[in-house]
């Protein structure tokens, strides 16, 4: 028996151009590769006390032009925004037995840079409007142990940092900044990633900078930014070659470095970021007026006063208002060309790493150990919101990304108004499949 299929589903596939077509890469990038080829050589670090323990020509020109344009002090290349998490969090000092607050709503690398330093995530619930976190519930979740806040400016957008920073500073605490998604967004005319101690930014290939791979870390704390420096490349080592000079961090580190060939590429790359954010912006912001027409759809939500730079256009759905679930508008709108993603990620405390309580093989460090000794809470229904928006409400869609245009956010909303005008056809395929 032939599966049945939705009746209205006879529109042809409207996206031709997909998003492999976004290639933000020219002929800058790839003069600047054969200019470092001529040179032959593709990396210039050593991990040795000495000028070279700090980078080639290329990364320290990345680093520099990083902290020109965003107005910090400091900047730390690495190969990853992973890395440079798990090093932001190091710089702090953060280890066995602390907690430190972010959000469950995020990739996985957000908390487990916090697990790779055997301190402890603490899942705070999110903003059902901005889905960055919320400050009432990082508040709640707060006790003697939280030693940091790592929030995340997820999608592109900005966490409500007038709050949470008030939070921060009754507390004490450090915040760091996931903002990976969100480079060139801005907060009371601050860029993001800028605002707390430390901020991370990537660059992996489908961001909005993309070098292949890397990240960066910014700080304006130098204390923080040496840190990092000793975490990115064989810390421990240059503790030993400074020892006599009586310099010593209690430090362990890795090979994060980034290579000069991609610090090349992201050299160029940095040169034209508001323009390629700048239709990104536009398209966006058309698509969010078009939507308004349809109470059951809700964009994200832009605080006053800040900016949104779309990794991805997130809105809300209301099945309530709707008549019919998410998943059956979701397969309508593949049918007219138009696939979406559902939910997002899985609040992370869902993962079987986070019900289990078990990174090592034959241990529950970090989550059981003489530094640690609490009953931490994974359980479901911690962060409702996050639950929430995962399982019903959140839908993703990668359509305000160039060489996309107006004409294509005109289509997408003429699929949207195509499936309500036949929401009877879908209410009874969605009986009939129950």
């Amino acid at each position: 028996m032939k599966k049945e299929k939705l009746a209205l589903l006879g529109g042809q596939p409207i996206l031709k151009k997909t998003l492999a077509l976004y290639n933000s890469l020219g002929q800058e990038e790839k003069q600047a590769v054969a200019r470092v080829m001529d040179k032959k050589i593709i990396s210039d670090f050593i991990g040795r006390a000495g000028d070279k323990f700090l980078g080639g020509e290329q990364v320290r020109k990345f680093e520099a032009a990083m902290a020109q344009y965003l107005k910090v002090k400091y900047a730390v290349s690495f190969n990853s925004a992973t890395t440079a998490l798990q090093a932001a969090v190091a710089a702090l000092g953060l280890g066995p037995g602390d907690e430190v607050i972010t959000s469950p709503f995020t990739m996985s690398a957000t908390a487990s840079a916090i697990l790779l330093n055997n301190a402890l995530p603490v899942f705070a619930d999110i903003d059902p409007d901005n889905f960055c976190l919320d400050a009432a519930s990082v508040e709640k979740n707060i006790t003697p142990r939280t030693k940091a806040i790592l929030t995340v400016n997820i999608f592109g957008g900005a966490s409500d940092f007038d709050k949470l920073l008030a939070v921060a500073r009754r507390h004490n605490l450090p915040v760091i900044e996931d903002n990976a998604q969100a480079i060139g967004a801005k907060y009371k005319n601050k860029f993001l990633g800028t605002i707390g101690d430390a901020g991370v930014f990537s660059f992996n290939v489908h961001k909005h900078l993309q070098c292949g791979e890397g990240g960066v870390l910014v700080t304006n704390n130098k204390k923080i930014a040496w840190r990092a420096q000793l975490v990115r490349n064989h810390g421990e080592v240059i503790m030993d070659d400074l020892k006599e000079q009586g310099v010593y961090e209690p430090i362990v580190g890795s090979n994060y470095r980034l290579n000069e060939l991609l610090a090349a590429v992201a050299v160029e790359q940095l040169k034209k970021i508001e323009k390629l954010n700048k239709p990104r912006l536009a398209l966006a912001n058309y698509l969010s007026l078009r939507l308004k027409k349809f109470g059951w759809l809700a964009p994200v939500k832009v605080l006053k006063n800040s900016t949104h730079v779309y990794y991805v256009y997130p809105f809300k759905f209301f099945a309530q208002r709707a008549g019919f679930s998410r998943a059956v508008f979701a397969a309508a709108m593949a049918a007219e060309g138009f696939p979406l993603n559902e939910g997002y990620v899985k609040p992370l405390y869902l993962m079987p790493l986070y019900q289990k309580k078990e990174v090592y093989s034959r241990s529950r460090f970090p989550f059981v150990s003489r530094e640690y000794s609490l009953a931490i809470n994974y359980r479901r229904g911690i962060c409702p919101v996050a639950e929430r928006l995962y399982e019903k409400e959140l839908l993703l869609t990668t359509i305000c990304r160039p060489p996309l245009t107006k004409k294509e956010m005109d289509l997408f909303i003429g699929a949207i108004e195509k499936i309500f005008t036949n929401r009877e056809e879908l209410i009874n395929y969605e009986k009939r499949k129950k």
